[in-house]
């Protein structure tokens, strides 16, 4: 039942058990350090990003006091630091991240505002996103993961913790607001949407992002959410409205949503003048300043006027503290910059399955060939029965993947026999896919989210990028592994929506291992390392391959794992290497037939076994690349430039590449077989080549 609570509460109405003098001392200190940064630092240009929270601090102070489970989570935004001082960040970090120091959320690597706080024993803070609303996916994979550990693994603390998703007015219009909407909604999870609306996106009016401008207002009538709403300027009101907003996800286990009103006592950034408001408005919000209500509240009623002076002046004096301390320490060391990128043996703080204790069962590189030859399809389904049965923080999710099996069958009967917890569908929104995978995976789970078709990954863009990135940006704190299945290629005929391939787009993704087996044994190895792995995987299942005869293969053994960027030599020759993967090796395989040439599968992009490559050319004098993708800046140039860089003077001919033309997949068989690398095209480039 939803229910539209709008708070006015009495000035001398009992406070929900506030801290006040804690308050104080927070917002006193949060006011500090924006003062200081724009007053000297940004000035001085110590500082180059600034977003000021005077307006915001107040509430959001009261919010960080609600967050006492050991579990509780918050994913906020660039106006967030007050809960973070809430929280218990030290403000010397804070400072240190914004002054671009060593240490600090990323040692440097990202702007101060976008901020972590890895707390394995209390509330963390998830690692934010520079884009507005990527904040909200993640957050519901938290909230999912807390729901999943109480009621699949008997966690009681997590079942008393809660996910929450901090954003302003503007960010209550984007994809991903309204895609965890709906994943907290429809499947009842903790999780408090908690907006602050300052009327203003920028300089665009609220009323531009939500009709009326009042999203609460609007989600009055939204099945399976209670909205909070009220003046988050006034002491007693925003303490009521979070501490109830709070105690009612936490105690019913399903989601809210509060709003509060706040002024924006700057501009959007420090170097924004505000010249889009009246002076009436400015003045206005000035006047609704919580820093002057606060003081009204507390004094004397909770405290005399000499403490709060006292507790000013304190706060004030350990920003100053907290300066210092940020300036003293060294610029970060370029030659650490591009650590991080993948695991590299040092385990992050959180994030992934283990550093909860998850061990790998003992692998082999060896195949152990038994029974009969098994399609793709089958041998991908065998190996995630097989994790699923081994690891119970395996889950598996996607568009249709449930009861139907997936739109390749690839998941058919894992429902049913693991259940709705771990094997269930989603709605269609690919962005709140891969984002809920996120904060899963940074829960400890390990979780396979599927994207039904490569096209249909374009609106996961941010979430994928922001995934990747994540180890790197939060030098190494926080890490998201996973595995994102994703078919695609050409099947019985194209078209520019199922058939793309564009693997290269993901190798523009720091941050993703990226897989492309040709054949049913490799799919095992490869899957196996994936699921066990401590890294984000991008698995791509080519759907001319799943039900191939030529990619069946015998299933390889129960302990049979491939390790990533170890590209294999499916036939030797002296005169010609040629280099492909997917769908290309059989046709590439059957035109070096009566042809001496070697063909390579590379059977990983990232990364790729360059050294494999290198050899061969060296040793043939030749060199041809043969894949479906695109041929301008398809990943064929990165292995070409490679080879000109490396193995030119081992050259007895220029390295060719033999692609698709730059066009989406064409639908008619006819334009399909002519646009694709064939058999026929592939053996008359190996010709021309030796030729040469």
């Amino acid at each position: 039942m939803t229910r539209n609570i709008v708070r006015n509460i009495r000035h001398n109405a009992p406070d929900p058990g506030i801290d006040w003098s804690r308050t104080l001392s927070t917002m006193a200190l949060s006011r500090a350090l924006d003062a200081m940064e724009e007053e000297r630092l940004v000035p001085e240009r110590k500082v180059l990003y600034q977003f000021s929270a005077r307006g915001h601090d107040m509430a959001q102070i009261l919010l960080g006091q609600q967050l006492t489970g050991r579990h509780d989570a918050i994913c906020g935004y660039y106006r967030s630091r007050p809960i973070l001082l809430s929280l218990g960040v030290d403000p010397a970090e804070a400072l240190a991240s914004s002054m671009g120091r060593a240490g600090g959320y990323s040692d440097g690597r990202d702007i101060g505002v976008v901020f972590n706080h890895p707390n394995p024993e209390g509330a963390t803070a998830l690692p934010m996103c520079g884009g507005v609303g990527a904040q909200f996916t993640p957050t519901a994979g938290w909230a999912q993961a807390l729901d999943y550990y109480a009621r699949r693994m008997g966690s009681g603390d997590h079942g008393s913790s809660i996910a929450v998703a901090l954003g302003g007015d503007g960010s209550v219009a984007t994809n991903g607001f309204w895609s965890a909407l709906t994943i907290a909604t429809t499947q009842a999870l903790p999780m408090l949407f908690y907006i602050e609306d300052n009327g203003f996106g920028i300089s665009v009016p609220s009323s531009f992002n939500t009709p009326g401008g009042d999203i609460a207002s609007n989600l009055a009538a939204w099945s399976g959410l209670t909205v909070f709403s009220g003046d988050g300027t006034d002491p007693a009101t925003a303490a009521h409205l979070t501490a109830e907003a709070v105690s009612h996800v936490r105690g019913t286990r399903t989601p809210a949503l509060l709003r509060l009103t706040v002024p924006r006592l700057q501009g959007h950034s420090f170097q924004d003048t505000q010249a889009y408001k009246s002076d009436e408005v400015i003045a206005a919000e000035h006047a609704r300043d919580p820093w002057n209500k606060l003081k009204s509240h507390l004094v004397p009623a909770h405290i005399e006027a000499g403490e709060w002076t006292g507790l000013v002046e304190a706060a004030r004096a350990r920003a100053e503290a907290a300066r210092e301390a940020a300036e003293a320490r060294a610029t970060p060391d370029p030659e650490t910059m591009t650590r991080h990128v993948f695991f590299e043996g040092e385990m992050q703080r959180m994030g992934g399955q283990h550093i909860h204790g998850f061990v790998p069962p003992e692998t082999t590189d060896k195949p152990e060939p038994q029974g009969q030859r098994l399609n793709m399809v089958t041998a991908i389904r065998r190996v995630l029965d097989q994790e699923m049965a081994l690891n119970e923080r395996v889950v598996l999710f996607g568009e249709d993947i449930g009861p139907k099996g997936g739109v390749h069958a690839v998941t058919l009967g894992l429902q049913e026999k693991y259940g709705t917890d771990r094997v269930f569908d989603t709605s269609l929104s690919e962005e709140g896919i891969v984002g809920r995978a996120v904060g899963m995976a940074v829960a400890g789970l390990m979780p396979v989210p599927e994207i039904q078709f490569r096209k249909y990954a374009e609106p996961a863009t941010e979430q994928i990028n922001d995934c990747g990135t994540m180890r790197w940006r939060t030098a190494n704190a926080f890490a998201a592994p996973m595995v994102l299945r994703m078919p695609g290629g050409f099947f019985k005929c194209g078209d520019p929506w199922h058939s793309q391939t564009n693997e290269v787009a993901f190798l523009h993704n720091p941050g993703w291992k990226v897989a492309v087996p040709s054949n049913a044994e490799d799919a095992v190895g490869l899957l196996r390392t994936a699921l066990r792995g401590n890294d984000p995987v991008i698995f791509f299942e080519h759907r001319a391959m799943l039900d191939l005869p030529w990619a069946r293969r015998p299933w390889p053994g129960d302990a049979y794992a491939l390790p990533f960027g170890r590209a294999r030599i499916t036939r030797t020759g002296g005169a010609l290497t040629i280099v492909t993967w997917g769908a290309m090796v059989p046709r590439c395989e059957e035109a070096a037939e009566g042809r001496d040439a070697e063909v390579i599968d590379l059977r990983t992009l990232m990364p790729w076994d360059a050294g494999t490559v290198l050899d061969s050319v060296r040793r043939t004098g030749r060199c041809l690349i043969v894949h479906e993708d695109l041929r301008t800046a398809g990943f064929g140039a990165e292995i070409a430039a490679r080879v000109a860089d490396e193995a030119f003077m081992d050259l007895d001919a220029p390295v060719a590449r033999l692609t698709m033309p730059d066009i989406p997949s064409p639908h008619s068989p006819v334009l399909l077989n002519h646009a694709v690398p064939s058999v026929g095209r592939i053996a008359a480039k190996i010709d021309e080549l030796k030729g040469f």
